[in-house]
């Protein structure tokens, strides 16, 4: 066989995973999701840089988020396109799990399951912004949500224990965003060869320092988790709200938080680079 042939071949196998993995409706399901991703984590980052500036009214979570879109024109409207674009996130990444994902190691195990596991967690975020499109805005916050959750896991038996692994497993989790960001392991997932080298290097940019900041507030929330379980007092458990103005407690005041609320808009602005560029 020819290198030509071998060429050849070799796009006609990767067309048929491509055709196997949904094509080019799992693609439209993506970057619709990552469009949404951005929206969101930009709208929580901004709300951070108020709660640093005295501005503590709102929620930085997603709840606060929703809500400062509600009181747009046509907030209604946007609330809805939100929940929609977490469904299709939701189902970009359970066909990851069933299908496989991107990528020559997309077919593991390891991949599959943590597609899986985000599955569940994009889930659960639909049903709640959907939850709030309808009608149910007197839902409880974030912060709210994690220390019922805990008090209730503390109830099983072994409780603290469970509470303590899920925490340890969000702190792991999030430790592990903020190394892979400064790592610049997104650049395999990246479809950038022809893009002008500013470009790419902006998007470096913007995924490292959004990653670190992501990564940051994972890890934060679940060692409070821990602590909860550790104290067996649920009410020691956080949401991202509580988690972020937490920062403003350290040496730095509040201009750690403001630091860590630009990183998220910065996410945000790499979500949407995601949404152009990503291989899916």
């Amino acid at each position: 066989m020819t290198s030509g042939e071998e060429t050849r071949a070799g796009v006609r196998r990767e067309g048929v995973r491509t055709a196997a993995r949904g094509g080019t409706g799992r693609e439209v399901l993506a970057r619709c999701g990552l469009v949404t991703r951005g929206v969101l984590y930009m709208l929580v980052g901004v709300l951070a840089v108020r709660v640093a500036f005295g501005d503590g009214g709102q929620e930085a979570d997603r709840k606060g988020a929703l809500q400062e879109l509600a009181g747009k024109p046509l907030g209604g409207v946007l609330v809805w396109a939100v929940g929609i674009g977490l469904v299709c996130m939701m189902l970009w990444r359970l066909s990851e799990a069933v299908f496989g994902a991107a990528g020559s190691d997309g077919d593991k195990a390891g991949k599959r399951l943590a597609s899986a596991a985000r599955t569940v967690f994009y889930g659960a975020a639909a049903f709640s912004v959907l939850s709030f499109a309808a009608g149910s805005g007197g839902q409880p916050s974030g912060d709210e949500q994690s220390r019922d959750m805990t008090a209730r896991a503390m109830e099983l038996p072994g409780g603290p224990w469970w509470v303590g692994a899920a925490g340890a497993a969000i702190a792991v989790g999030g430790v592990v965003i903020a190394v892979q960001a400064a790592r610049r392991t997104f650049r395999e997932h990246l479809a950038m060869d022809r893009t002008p080298e500013a470009v790419r290097n902006a998007v470096e940019f913007l995924g490292v320092t959004g990653g670190v900041a992501r990564g940051a507030v994972f890890a934060a929330a679940g060692a409070f988790v821990v602590y909860a379980a550790v104290r067996y007092d649920p009410a020691q458990a956080k949401g991202v709200d509580d988690t972020l103005r937490t920062f403003t407690q350290t040496p730095a005041g509040p201009w750690l938080l403001v630091v860590v609320a630009a990183g998220l808009v910065l996410f945000g602005l790499f979500s949407w680079a995601l949404a152009v560029w990503r291989r899916v």
